[in-house]
């Protein structure tokens, strides 16, 4: 069967984490992705460490299965290169700094008047219009401005999440809107123009917490891994560390108190009978699920929580993760290659029936350059000079004659 996407050409204007994201999932489905970078270094996310064999653990992550076009935009050939391709392209994604994209003339209402069925998504971190849209954003500063980090970390201290929530966030909704609009497309054969803000995609994600606040003008505290309106929802200690119960329902808590702890009496106890009294009483409700958790190891309670239903982790280090029994057992993980040495990469949590993901490499800078050059038009002798001139740089380990 084939990939749900094959036959699409995606051009992409992008760096960092949110549009990488974006195309990154629209390889996974079958796209043919084409990345176009800085001749000087390419994107930023190739040095934010050189954690996977001397490429950067974002850059991993994220741009499995493209191609790289390294080209100099701020010059007017390598604007034609890149229009070149655009014009030949189904979907346009771009993440550059506000009005950057007008300027080299990449404008939305410029591409789709040359190609009409051209998909064309500008991501941002503000949005277009109002006062902020001219403001440098990431995602720190989006998780700030979004009341994320207000309800994130302990009553004591703020925090941001521990992943770029804000950047999947808006690469995720910029990839649903490429597809939505390919498949209207198929209907009218229009092209769409699309915006997708870090702030509108991460306010949205602010979800219960927004409103609460709309409607009872409180602002929602900072819970730890508990939560606000739900309780036992804690991490709980163990003889040898500590267990995370989460009961959702008064019969789940009729449970855990009668065939996991041993304190059935607390089962109708007129302070914990509900949810909602479970809240009012919290200090108490946690201070007698932790009395009777404190004497089981995590392992044993682990096993007596999921033998009787109740929902519960344990709070796994990185190198438990990646060696996950559920992952392992299901056989998730995938080769694919980088620019020095091959690494592992998860399959997609979408998984089809009758097709797997391609799983493409990682590309090297400016690794596809001369064969793009070629694809937007120009013929050998033209792409060489390009070549020589540095308006492009062909990677030297895949093209040797053309190394700048």
């Amino acid at each position: 069967m084939n990939a749900p996407l094959e036959g699409f050409t995606v051009v992409a204007i992008e760096q960092a984490v949110a549009a990488p994201l974006a195309t990154r999932n629209l390889a996974d489905l079958g796209a043919r992705v084409i990345k176009v970078e800085r001749t000087d270094g390419g994107d930023l996310a190739r040095g934010y460490d050189h954690a996977v064999h001397g490429t950067g653990a974002h850059f991993v992550w994220l741009n499995r299965g493209k191609e790289s076009l390294a080209v100099d935009l701020k010059s007017v050939q390598g604007r034609q290169i890149v229009r070149g391709l655009i014009d030949r392209a189904d979907v346009f994604v771009q993440n550059l700094a506000p009005g950057a994209a007008e300027r080299l003339g990449f404008g939305a209402g410029e591409l789709r008047t040359a190609n009409p069925q051209l998909v064309v998504v500008n991501m941002s971190g503000f949005g277009r219009g109002g006062p902020m849209q001219d403001r440098k954003s990431y995602d720190m500063l989006i998780q700030a401005e979004s009341g994320l980090i207000s309800i994130t970390g302990t009553p004591d201290e703020p925090a941001k999440t521990g992943i770029p929530t804000a950047d999947i966030a808006t690469g995720m909704y910029c990839a649903q809107s490429v597809l939505a609009a390919l498949l209207r497309r198929g209907r009218t054969g229009e092209g769409a123009t699309i915006d997708v803000s870090m702030l509108d995609s991460t306010v949205e994600w602010m979800g219960h917490a927004m409103y609460t606040q709309m409607y009872t003008g409180t602002q929602p505290q900072r819970m730890g891994v508990s939560h606000s309106s739900i309780a036992p929802y804690d991490a709980y200690p163990t003889l040898d560390g500590q267990i995370l119960i989460g009961v959702q329902n008064d019969r789940g808590w009729r449970t855990l108190v009668s065939d996991v702890l041993g304190i059935p009496e607390l089962a109708d106890d007129l302070r914990f009978a509900t949810n909602v009294l479970r809240v009012q009483n919290r200090t108490e409700c946690d201070a007698v699920v932790a009395a009777r958790t404190s004497l089981f190891t995590t392992v044993d309670l682990d096993a007596k929580l999921a033998s009787a239903g109740i929902p519960a982790a344990q709070v796994k280090q990185m190198d438990q993760v990646v060696a996950h029994p559920q992952l392992v057992e299901r056989d998730r993980w995938r080769t694919v290659g980088t620019e020095h040495a091959t690494a592992q990469a998860l399959l997609p949590p979408a998984t089809f029936a009758d097709h797997e993901a391609p799983m493409g490499d990682v590309p090297a800078l400016g690794q596809h350059t001369r064969a793009l050059l070629m694809e937007s038009g120009k013929d050998s002798d033209e792409a060489d000079s390009l070549l020589r001139q540095g308006i492009a740089v062909q990677n030297s380990a895949f093209d040797p004659d053309f190394a700048r």
